[in-house]
């Protein structure tokens, strides 16, 4: 199959439709609190929606216009809700969608994400127990405990929850593919 050049409205739609839905779900989620990561991955599906025809410059500027109205929406009063999907969730579709097209090695491709995976988990580690909580509300032997040993926290249980999720965004992506397809050939 042939690549199909498209319109600049089709692709300014597509990635209209994204940034909408991506920041209705991400403020749905943000407002719920024990919805947030079904809106962060209600979120990360949704801008998949340009990476499905390739377009990958309106899948950044729908990941940006996301970011900037759910912070616009109230995510500003609890920013560190939000930086994980800042930092890595709303870009994971792009990073695999540049995977592809450029042919890099998966497994290279797989640990400089896992990494990154593992950079946000530390972030948003500090940004939450050092930053806002202060270790407040656990005793000070589990406060002590956990911030001696953080670091392989992260990098062990990070990694491990990583590989399965890096392969579910990538069936995900798979099946939105799909769907677009049908909307236009």
């Amino acid at each position: 199959m042939g690549k199909r050049k498209y319109s600049k409205s089709f692709e300014i739609a597509l990635s209209a439709i994204s940034c909408a839905i991506a920041s209705v779900f991400l403020s749905l989620g943000f407002f719920s609190g024990i919805l947030l990561a079904t809106g962060y991955l209600c979120g990360v599906i949704a801008l998949m929606i340009p990476l499905s025809k390739q377009f990958y410059v309106g899948d950044f500027l729908a990941y940006a216009g996301t970011c900037v109205l759910t912070i616009l929406f109230g995510a500003i009063g609890r920013f560190w809700d939000i930086v994980p999907f800042i930092m890595f969730f709303g870009l994971h579709p792009l990073l695999n969608a540049l995977q592809v097209r450029f042919k890099i090695n998966k497994w290279i491709a797989l640990v400089v994400k896992a990494a990154l995976f593992d950079f946000t988990l530390w972030v948003a580690y500090i940004l939450v127990f050092d930053g806002v909580f202060g270790g407040a509300f656990l005793p000070v032997n589990v406060y002590e405990f956990v911030n001696k040993y953080i670091l392989l926290f992260i990098f062990v249980g990070g990694t491990l929850i990583f590989w399965p999720y890096d392969y579910l965004i990538f069936s995900c992506q798979n099946w939105v593919n799909k769907l677009v397809y049908r909307i236009r050939k």
